[in-house]
Protein backbone atom coordinates (compact mmCIF):
# COMPACT_ATOMS: atom_id res chain seq x y z
CA UNK A 1 0.00 0.00 0.00
CA UNK A 2 1.43 3.84 -0.88
CA UNK A 3 0.03 4.97 2.02
CA UNK A 4 2.25 2.62 4.08
CA UNK A 5 5.56 3.17 2.25
CA UNK A 6 5.12 7.40 2.38
CA UNK A 7 4.14 6.50 6.31
CA UNK A 8 7.33 4.59 6.64
CA UNK A 9 9.35 7.44 4.74
CA UNK A 10 7.99 9.94 7.17
CA UNK A 11 9.77 7.67 10.06
CA UNK A 12 12.76 7.19 8.47
CA UNK A 13 13.10 11.05 8.46
CA UNK A 14 11.80 11.44 11.75
CA UNK A 15 14.29 8.48 13.14
CA UNK A 16 17.28 10.43 11.05
CA UNK A 17 16.70 13.78 12.17
CA UNK A 18 16.06 12.28 16.02
CA UNK A 19 18.63 9.83 15.83
CA UNK A 20 21.12 11.55 18.85
CA UNK A 21 19.12 14.52 19.92
CA UNK A 22 19.90 16.03 23.04
CA UNK A 23 19.31 19.95 22.30
CA UNK A 24 18.48 22.25 18.97
CA UNK A 25 22.17 22.61 18.35
CA UNK A 26 23.20 19.10 18.44
CA UNK A 27 20.14 18.56 15.98
CA UNK A 28 21.44 21.64 13.53
CA UNK A 29 25.21 19.73 13.96
CA UNK A 30 23.54 16.38 12.83
CA UNK A 31 22.15 18.17 9.82
CA UNK A 32 24.22 20.59 8.46
CA UNK A 33 26.38 18.21 6.30
CA UNK A 34 23.14 17.37 4.40
CA UNK A 35 22.59 21.04 3.83
CA UNK A 36 24.83 22.60 0.17
CA UNK A 37 24.97 25.62 -1.98
CA UNK A 38 23.60 27.16 1.20
CA UNK A 39 22.88 31.02 0.87
CA UNK A 40 21.23 33.57 3.43
CA UNK A 41 20.23 36.90 1.98
CA UNK A 42 17.99 40.08 4.13
CA UNK A 43 16.07 41.43 1.28
CA UNK A 44 14.86 43.71 4.50
CA UNK A 45 15.75 44.91 7.67
CA UNK A 46 15.43 41.65 10.32
CA UNK A 47 14.36 39.27 6.97
CA UNK A 48 15.84 36.42 6.33
CA UNK A 49 16.06 34.56 3.10
CA UNK A 50 17.51 31.32 2.85
CA UNK A 51 18.24 29.00 -0.03
CA UNK A 52 20.51 25.99 -0.51
CA UNK A 53 20.07 22.30 -1.27
CA UNK A 54 18.86 19.14 1.08
CA UNK A 55 20.10 16.18 0.10
CA UNK A 56 20.42 17.25 -3.63
CA UNK A 57 16.87 18.93 -3.42
CA UNK A 58 16.35 22.29 -3.67
CA UNK A 59 14.70 24.53 -0.74
CA UNK A 60 13.75 28.23 0.43
CA UNK A 61 12.83 29.52 4.05
CA UNK A 62 12.00 32.27 4.32
CA UNK A 63 11.39 34.56 7.39
CA UNK A 64 9.73 37.59 7.60
CA UNK A 65 11.40 40.87 9.78
CA UNK A 66 8.55 40.73 12.36
CA UNK A 67 8.11 36.96 12.79
CA UNK A 68 4.98 35.87 14.47
CA UNK A 69 6.72 32.60 15.75
CA UNK A 70 4.74 30.33 13.13
CA UNK A 71 5.23 28.50 10.52
CA UNK A 72 3.34 28.10 6.89
CA UNK A 73 4.54 25.00 4.99
CA UNK A 74 3.90 25.16 1.35
CA UNK A 75 3.58 22.41 -1.21
CA UNK A 76 4.04 23.53 -5.16
CA UNK A 77 2.07 22.08 -7.81
CA UNK A 78 2.73 19.85 -11.03
CA UNK A 79 5.40 20.93 -12.87
CA UNK A 80 6.76 19.64 -15.90
CA UNK A 81 10.57 20.57 -15.60
CA UNK A 82 12.75 20.22 -12.10
CA UNK A 83 11.33 23.22 -9.63
CA UNK A 84 14.49 24.65 -8.66
CA UNK A 85 14.49 27.82 -10.45
CA UNK A 86 11.06 29.04 -9.29
CA UNK A 87 12.14 28.76 -5.84
CA UNK A 88 14.47 31.72 -6.65
CA UNK A 89 11.47 33.91 -7.49
CA UNK A 90 9.30 36.23 -5.47
CA UNK A 91 6.69 34.41 -3.03
CA UNK A 92 2.99 33.85 -5.18
CA UNK A 93 -0.22 34.88 -4.23
CA UNK A 94 -0.50 31.22 -2.94
CA UNK A 95 2.43 32.40 -0.23
CA UNK A 96 2.76 35.66 0.16
CA UNK A 97 -0.64 36.81 2.07
CA UNK A 98 1.09 34.38 5.34
CA UNK A 99 4.14 35.98 4.40
CA UNK A 100 2.86 39.22 5.21
CA UNK A 101 0.52 38.33 7.89
CA UNK A 102 4.19 37.29 10.00
CA UNK A 103 4.63 33.70 9.08
CA UNK A 104 7.76 31.85 7.63
CA UNK A 105 7.19 30.28 4.76
CA UNK A 106 8.97 26.74 3.62
CA UNK A 107 8.79 25.49 0.67
CA UNK A 108 10.71 22.36 -1.11
CA UNK A 109 11.35 21.15 -4.55
CA UNK A 110 10.92 17.87 -5.08
CA UNK A 111 13.50 15.50 -6.94
CA UNK A 112 11.41 13.85 -9.66
CA UNK A 113 9.17 16.37 -11.73
CA UNK A 114 5.52 15.28 -12.52
CA UNK A 115 3.45 13.31 -10.44
CA UNK A 116 5.28 13.13 -6.98
CA UNK A 117 3.94 12.36 -3.96
CA UNK A 118 5.92 9.58 -3.07
CA UNK A 119 9.19 12.23 -3.18
CA UNK A 120 6.93 15.43 -2.14
CA UNK A 121 6.14 14.39 1.47
CA UNK A 122 9.45 13.08 3.12
CA UNK A 123 11.64 15.95 1.23
CA UNK A 124 8.99 18.40 2.24
CA UNK A 125 9.17 16.77 5.77
CA UNK A 126 12.81 16.69 5.65
CA UNK A 127 12.89 20.18 5.25
CA UNK A 128 10.39 21.09 8.11
CA UNK A 129 12.62 19.38 10.55
CA UNK A 130 15.64 21.09 9.46
CA UNK A 131 14.07 24.47 10.19
CA UNK A 132 12.83 23.48 13.48
CA UNK A 133 16.60 22.38 14.13
CA UNK A 134 17.86 25.81 13.05
CA UNK A 135 14.90 28.55 13.91
CA UNK A 136 13.42 26.96 16.46
CA UNK A 137 10.12 24.71 16.99
CA UNK A 138 7.00 27.12 15.70
CA UNK A 139 3.92 28.23 18.01
CA UNK A 140 2.37 26.52 15.08
CA UNK A 141 2.87 24.76 11.87
CA UNK A 142 0.46 25.13 9.00
CA UNK A 143 0.27 23.31 5.54
CA UNK A 144 -1.04 24.44 2.58
CA UNK A 145 -0.67 24.20 -1.97
CA UNK A 146 -1.93 24.64 -4.92
CA UNK A 147 -2.99 22.10 -7.36
CA UNK A 148 -1.09 19.12 -6.80
CA UNK A 149 0.38 20.33 -4.17
CA UNK A 150 -3.72 20.48 -2.40
CA UNK A 151 -3.35 16.83 -3.21
CA UNK A 152 -0.38 16.82 -1.32
CA UNK A 153 -1.72 18.90 1.54
CA UNK A 154 -4.75 16.11 1.50
CA UNK A 155 -2.48 13.32 2.12
CA UNK A 156 -0.45 15.21 4.47
CA UNK A 157 -2.94 15.86 6.84
CA UNK A 158 -4.01 12.38 6.51
CA UNK A 159 -0.17 11.10 7.07
CA UNK A 160 0.96 13.55 9.23
CA UNK A 161 -1.51 14.98 11.53
CA UNK A 162 0.78 15.28 14.96
CA UNK A 163 2.97 17.94 12.37
CA UNK A 164 0.36 20.62 11.63
CA UNK A 165 -2.28 22.55 13.14
CA UNK A 166 -4.15 23.13 10.21
CA UNK A 167 -4.52 22.88 6.24
CA UNK A 168 -5.28 25.00 3.72
CA UNK A 169 -5.51 23.17 0.16
CA UNK A 170 -5.85 25.73 -2.86
CA UNK A 171 -7.09 24.31 -6.31
CA UNK A 172 -6.29 21.20 -5.09
CA UNK A 173 -6.80 17.48 -6.32
CA UNK A 174 -8.32 16.44 -3.66
CA UNK A 175 -10.09 12.55 -3.56
CA UNK A 176 -8.75 9.83 -5.06
CA UNK A 177 -6.27 9.84 -8.26
CA UNK A 178 -7.95 7.41 -9.93
CA UNK A 179 -11.11 8.29 -11.45
CA UNK A 180 -10.25 11.61 -12.65
CA UNK A 181 -7.41 10.59 -14.46
CA UNK A 182 -9.33 7.90 -16.08
CA UNK A 183 -11.63 10.32 -17.11
CA UNK A 184 -9.31 12.43 -18.37
CA UNK A 185 -7.83 9.05 -20.14
CA UNK A 186 -11.43 8.71 -21.42
CA UNK A 187 -11.14 12.13 -22.86
CA UNK A 188 -8.31 12.04 -24.57
CA UNK A 189 -9.46 8.90 -26.44
CA UNK A 190 -12.51 10.54 -27.37
CA UNK A 191 -10.12 13.32 -29.33
CA UNK A 192 -8.57 10.91 -31.10
CA UNK A 193 -12.08 9.37 -32.08
CA UNK A 194 -13.15 12.36 -33.44
CA UNK A 195 -10.03 13.73 -34.80
CA UNK A 196 -7.47 10.78 -35.48
CA UNK A 197 -3.98 11.20 -35.83
CA UNK A 198 -3.30 14.77 -34.75
CA UNK A 199 -1.83 13.54 -31.57
CA UNK A 200 0.89 10.79 -30.90
CA UNK A 201 -0.28 7.20 -29.64
CA UNK A 202 -1.97 7.25 -26.38
CA UNK A 203 -0.43 3.34 -25.00
CA UNK A 204 2.15 4.33 -24.46
CA UNK A 205 2.69 8.17 -24.52
CA UNK A 206 6.16 8.48 -26.76
CA UNK A 207 8.62 9.62 -23.99
CA UNK A 208 9.55 12.80 -26.03
CA UNK A 209 5.91 14.55 -25.67
CA UNK A 210 5.35 17.43 -24.04
CA UNK A 211 2.70 19.87 -23.77
CA UNK A 212 3.58 23.22 -25.60
CA UNK A 213 1.99 25.78 -27.96
CA UNK A 214 2.65 23.52 -30.55
CA UNK A 215 0.44 20.67 -29.65
CA UNK A 216 -2.25 22.84 -28.31
CA UNK A 217 -2.16 24.63 -31.52
CA UNK A 218 -2.63 21.71 -33.49
CA UNK A 219 -5.16 20.96 -31.38
CA UNK A 220 -7.36 24.04 -32.01
CA UNK A 221 -6.45 23.59 -35.85
CA UNK A 222 -8.48 20.50 -35.16
CA UNK A 223 -11.18 21.69 -33.37
CA UNK A 224 -11.85 24.70 -36.17
CA UNK A 225 -11.78 22.33 -38.70
CA UNK A 226 -14.74 20.70 -37.49
CA UNK A 227 -17.13 23.22 -35.07
CA UNK A 228 -19.60 19.79 -34.82
CA UNK A 229 -17.11 17.68 -33.40
CA UNK A 230 -15.35 20.74 -31.47
CA UNK A 231 -19.01 21.11 -29.54
CA UNK A 232 -19.43 17.64 -28.45
CA UNK A 233 -16.06 17.61 -27.14
CA UNK A 234 -16.94 20.79 -25.15
CA UNK A 235 -20.01 19.53 -23.80
CA UNK A 236 -18.78 16.00 -23.04
CA UNK A 237 -15.49 17.46 -20.98
CA UNK A 238 -17.89 20.07 -19.24
CA UNK A 239 -15.47 22.94 -21.18
CA UNK A 240 -16.48 26.65 -22.04
CA UNK A 241 -14.39 27.34 -25.26
CA UNK A 242 -12.21 25.72 -27.82
CA UNK A 243 -9.00 27.39 -25.84
CA UNK A 244 -9.68 25.27 -22.81
CA UNK A 245 -10.12 22.02 -24.76
CA UNK A 246 -6.98 22.52 -26.71
CA UNK A 247 -5.47 23.09 -23.41
CA UNK A 248 -6.45 19.85 -21.90
CA UNK A 249 -6.19 17.23 -24.84
CA UNK A 250 -2.19 18.73 -24.78
CA UNK A 251 -1.77 18.91 -21.48
CA UNK A 252 -3.54 15.36 -20.81
CA UNK A 253 -1.48 13.86 -23.16
CA UNK A 254 1.65 14.60 -21.10
CA UNK A 255 0.54 14.29 -17.82
CA UNK A 256 -0.92 10.45 -19.25
CA UNK A 257 2.72 9.39 -20.35
CA UNK A 258 4.12 11.07 -17.05
CA UNK A 259 1.74 8.35 -15.29
CA UNK A 260 2.43 5.34 -17.79
CA UNK A 261 6.26 5.65 -17.13
CA UNK A 262 5.99 5.68 -13.14
CA UNK A 263 3.65 2.90 -12.73
CA UNK A 264 5.43 1.25 -15.65
CA UNK A 265 2.91 0.61 -17.98
CA UNK A 266 -0.94 1.54 -18.72
CA UNK A 267 -2.76 2.05 -15.43
CA UNK A 268 -5.72 3.57 -17.26
CA UNK A 269 -8.94 1.50 -18.81
CA UNK A 270 -11.99 2.61 -20.60
CA UNK A 271 -13.43 -0.73 -21.94
CA UNK A 272 -16.15 -0.53 -19.86
CA UNK A 273 -17.16 3.61 -19.97
CA UNK A 274 -20.36 4.59 -21.41
CA UNK A 275 -19.82 8.06 -22.58
CA UNK A 276 -22.20 10.62 -22.65
CA UNK A 277 -22.95 14.09 -22.81
CA UNK A 278 -21.66 14.92 -26.53
CA UNK A 279 -25.25 16.50 -27.10
CA UNK A 280 -28.03 17.29 -24.17
CA UNK A 281 -30.39 16.95 -26.71
CA UNK A 282 -29.99 13.98 -28.87
CA UNK A 283 -28.64 10.02 -27.81
CA UNK A 284 -27.36 9.93 -31.41
CA UNK A 285 -23.52 11.36 -30.63
CA UNK A 286 -22.83 9.13 -27.48
CA UNK A 287 -24.18 6.03 -29.53
CA UNK A 288 -21.71 6.95 -32.16
CA UNK A 289 -18.87 7.90 -29.82
CA UNK A 290 -19.47 4.70 -27.86
CA UNK A 291 -19.64 2.44 -31.21
CA UNK A 292 -16.44 4.00 -32.46
CA UNK A 293 -14.10 4.80 -29.77
CA UNK A 294 -11.07 3.00 -29.86
CA UNK A 295 -10.90 0.95 -26.09
CA UNK A 296 -8.19 0.19 -23.73
CA UNK A 297 -7.24 -2.23 -20.95
CA UNK A 298 -5.26 -0.97 -18.16
CA UNK A 299 -2.38 -2.89 -17.34
CA UNK A 300 -3.26 -4.35 -13.11
CA UNK A 301 -0.07 -3.37 -11.88
CA UNK A 302 0.29 -0.12 -13.33
CA UNK A 303 -3.06 0.20 -12.14
CA UNK A 304 -2.42 -0.48 -8.75
CA UNK A 305 -0.09 2.15 -8.53
CA UNK A 306 -2.40 4.22 -9.78
CA UNK A 307 -4.77 3.93 -7.07
CA UNK A 308 -1.67 3.48 -4.43
CA UNK A 309 -0.77 7.21 -5.46
CA UNK A 310 -3.37 8.06 -4.36
CA UNK A 311 -6.53 6.77 -2.58
CA UNK A 312 -7.69 8.78 0.55
CA UNK A 313 -9.03 7.72 3.85
CA UNK A 314 -10.83 10.38 5.20
CA UNK A 315 -8.84 10.88 8.53
CA UNK A 316 -8.64 14.11 8.68
CA UNK A 317 -8.02 15.20 12.72
CA UNK A 318 -7.24 18.53 12.56
CA UNK A 319 -8.99 21.96 10.58
CA UNK A 320 -8.96 22.16 6.54
CA UNK A 321 -10.26 24.62 4.52
CA UNK A 322 -10.37 24.23 0.53
CA UNK A 323 -10.74 26.60 -1.69
CA UNK A 324 -11.07 26.71 -5.30
CA UNK A 325 -12.80 28.00 -8.57
CA UNK A 326 -16.42 27.48 -9.58
CA UNK A 327 -14.88 26.96 -13.29
CA UNK A 328 -11.21 25.27 -13.19
CA UNK A 329 -11.03 23.39 -16.97
CA UNK A 330 -7.87 21.42 -15.61
CA UNK A 331 -9.29 20.31 -12.01
CA UNK A 332 -13.12 21.39 -12.19
CA UNK A 333 -15.30 21.17 -9.25
CA UNK A 334 -17.13 18.15 -9.59
CA UNK A 335 -14.22 16.22 -9.45
CA UNK A 336 -13.29 16.96 -6.01
CA UNK A 337 -16.69 16.10 -4.88
CA UNK A 338 -16.08 12.99 -3.62
CA UNK A 339 -13.58 14.15 -0.98
CA UNK A 340 -15.66 15.45 1.23
CA UNK A 341 -17.73 12.26 0.94
CA UNK A 342 -15.04 10.07 1.36
CA UNK A 343 -14.52 12.37 5.12
CA UNK A 344 -17.65 12.26 5.80
CA UNK A 345 -18.11 8.53 5.57
CA UNK A 346 -14.86 8.51 7.75
CA UNK A 347 -16.68 10.20 10.79
CA UNK A 348 -14.69 13.63 10.49
CA UNK A 349 -17.02 15.79 8.28
CA UNK A 350 -16.58 18.08 11.18
CA UNK A 351 -13.11 19.09 10.04
CA UNK A 352 -13.45 19.87 6.42
CA UNK A 353 -15.05 23.00 4.72
CA UNK A 354 -15.20 23.81 1.18
CA UNK A 355 -15.11 27.10 0.00
CA UNK A 356 -15.13 28.78 -3.28
CA UNK A 357 -14.80 32.19 -5.60
CA UNK A 358 -16.49 33.34 -8.32
CA UNK A 359 -13.69 33.43 -11.18
CA UNK A 360 -13.19 31.09 -13.87
CA UNK A 361 -9.48 29.10 -14.35
CA UNK A 362 -6.95 26.98 -12.71
CA UNK A 363 -5.71 28.59 -9.36
CA UNK A 364 -6.87 32.13 -10.07
CA UNK A 365 -7.51 33.22 -6.44
CA UNK A 366 -6.22 36.59 -5.81
CA UNK A 367 -3.77 36.98 -3.21
CA UNK A 368 -6.50 39.00 -0.98
CA UNK A 369 -8.72 35.68 -1.22
CA UNK A 370 -6.19 33.23 -0.54
CA UNK A 371 -5.11 35.50 2.48
CA UNK A 372 -8.75 35.64 3.58
CA UNK A 373 -9.05 32.28 3.62
CA UNK A 374 -5.94 31.47 5.51
CA UNK A 375 -7.47 34.44 8.14
CA UNK A 376 -10.44 32.05 8.64
CA UNK A 377 -8.39 28.92 8.99
CA UNK A 378 -6.24 30.57 11.81
CA UNK A 379 -9.36 31.55 13.55
CA UNK A 380 -10.88 28.21 13.21
CA UNK A 381 -7.75 26.61 14.45
CA UNK A 382 -7.00 29.44 17.64
CA UNK A 383 -10.40 29.64 18.36
CA UNK A 384 -12.62 27.30 17.27
CA UNK A 385 -14.56 29.13 15.23
CA UNK A 386 -15.39 26.90 11.54
CA UNK A 387 -15.71 28.41 8.51
CA UNK A 388 -18.83 28.62 6.66
CA UNK A 389 -18.75 26.44 3.47
CA UNK A 390 -19.90 27.66 0.12
CA UNK A 391 -18.86 31.55 -1.43
CA UNK A 392 -16.13 32.60 0.87
CA UNK A 393 -17.32 35.25 3.12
Amino acid sequence: MEAMKLTVSFAMVTALVAASLSSSAQMNDALQPLVTDQRITHPVPGATSEHGSLNGVSFRIEIPAKWNGSLLVFYHGYSYVPFGPELEKPLTNQEMPEYERGYAVIQSAYSRTGWALEQALPETDRLREYFIAKYGKPKRTYVSGGSMGGALTMVTMEQRPEAYDGALALCGRLGPTDPPMQQRFAFRAAFDYYFPGVMPPLVPVPEGYVDSTENRAKVMAALKSDPVKAKRLRHLMDLHNDEDVAHMISYIGFVIGDYQRKANGNPFDNRDLIYRGTDPDSRASDDELNDGVKRYAADPVAHQWLVRNYTPTGKVLKPMLALTTIYDPLIPAATITTYPQIIQGAGFGANFVQQYVHRDGHCTMSGEETGRAFDQLVDWVEHGKRPQGGLEP
